[in-house]
């Protein structure tokens, strides 16, 4: 082993890494050994108490069984793979039984670990490899498939679950992904909602898959969020896009909270109404409207704006001045949160996180993997939201 010279060598983290390398190795050989003991010595502990009698113990009338020999059974460990001597009894199922689930050939740590590194981007066929760098056994991409597809069944309860009404601000948007359906390829749109809580917890509250944002897709989506719980009571604004089939379906959802269009892709669409070398100049205009103060101020902010672009860009104006009285709706809320709810661009950075994972795959294979792989992705991101609510909020915002 290469001695550390700190002083000598100051990149030392490499070698750092190498000693803990070895270190583990030295240590999974011990460690298998006693795990195989301590599960071995579990299941002829159940023998014992199944039979009633130990070995060689002649008790005739408390004597329930009797032993059968043993057979092998291999199971894969975070420490590596071990191999049990299970005992086997003529009259009892076997203890295996009672020390691990049937058929279970790894450890659910394995399993854990196995999806995780599924879901940080690795492909199916190179997750078995890195499976077999930390534990010495690799596993097939089928096997890597068949863990994913475990997830159904969360991501089923995820999608039925009961909503509590505690959402003070819900955002809405759609993005879209390419799905393999049959032999084709297809754009599909993720419709998404996402909430933020007067406490500044903030959730993934659902998402659906769907063919279009059309109005259909849209009030079937909301619907069900109203059928669970989401009646919007305690709703102060819903921040969406220029999608006018989303707000269609939210004046029959949520007909009376108030509504913030995104400013993000407002800016968007002025900037196709611009040519290149005015882009820089108009929307630093428009910075000045939505960075106001206060809604007054925003109005004048927006004044002079209009007066110095609408005799150069008449339809990138009209295009804020149609929906001016939206775009201003987060000045009604409290301005701490303004930051967080003139915008739906939280959204579209999460689903960052499903663009990288879906990376060395180029699509998703299947409408249900994309299900189930968007799910895991926002069951980590609620997870780690739960610890690290939004600064500026609190209870009694």
């Amino acid at each position: 082993m290469q001695p550390l010279n700190f002083a000598a060598q100051p990149n030392y983290i490499q070698p750092f890494r190498e000693v803990q390398r070895l270190f583990r190795q030295d240590l999974n050989v011990p460690m298998g050994a006693l795990l195989r003991e301590l599960l071995e010595q579990t299941m002829r502990d159940t023998v014992a108490n199944q039979v009633q009698a130990g070995w060689h113990e002649r008790r005739p009338d408390q004597r329930r069984g009797y032993r059968n020999g043993t057979y092998r059974r291999a199971l894969l460990t975070t420490v590596g793979r071990i191999v049990l001597e299970v005992p086997r009894t003529r009259e009892f199922a076997s203890p295996a039984v009672a020390v691990l689930e049937r058929c279970q050939r790894r450890m659910p740590e394995v399993d854990a670990m196995l999806r995780q590194v599924f879901l940080r981007g690795v492909s199916t066929r190179e997750t078995g490899a890195v499976l077999e760098a930390l534990c010495g056994t690799q596993v097939s991409a089928t096997t890597v498939s068949r863990l994913t597809r475990s997830l159904e069944d969360a991501a089923a309860a995820f999608h039925t679950r009961l909503l509590a009404d505690r959402y003070r601000y819900l955002l809405l948007d759609g993005v879209y992904l390419r799905v393999r359906e049959g032999v084709t390829v297809k754009r599909r749109v993720v419709l998404c909602a996402y909430g933020i809580t007067p406490a500044g917890e903030r959730e993934f509250v659902d998402f659906q898959l769907g063919k279009s944002e059309s109005q259909s897709a849209w009030e079937g989506f909301l619907n069900r969020l109203y059928q669970r719980g989401l009646t919007g009571e305690s709703l102060d604004l819903v921040t969406t896009d220029g999608n006018t089939a989303l707000h269609r379906a939210l004046e029959l959802v949520y007909p009376r909270v108030p509504r913030q269009q995104c400013w993000f892709h407002k800016l968007q669409n002025v900037t196709d109404k611009l040519p290149r070398r005015l882009l820089s100049r108009c929307r630093r205009g428009l910075r000045a409207v939505y960075d106001a103060t206060n809604r007054a101020a925003a109005l004048r902010a927006f004044r002079r704006w209009r007066a110095i672009w609408l005799p150069v860009a008449p339809a990138a104006v009209r295009c804020v001045e149609r929906d001016l009285e939206a775009l201003l709706a987060f000045y009604d809320c409290a301005a701490e949160h303004w930051v967080k709810i003139r915008t739906s661009n939280v959204i579209e950075r999460c689903f960052r996180e499903v663009r990288r994972r879906v990376r060395p795959m180029t699509l998703f294979s299947n409408p249900g993997s994309c299900d189930r792989i968007i799910f895991a992705i926002f069951s980590k991101l609620n997870t780690r939201w739960q610890r690290h609510p939004l600064p500026g909020f609190t209870q009694a915002a």
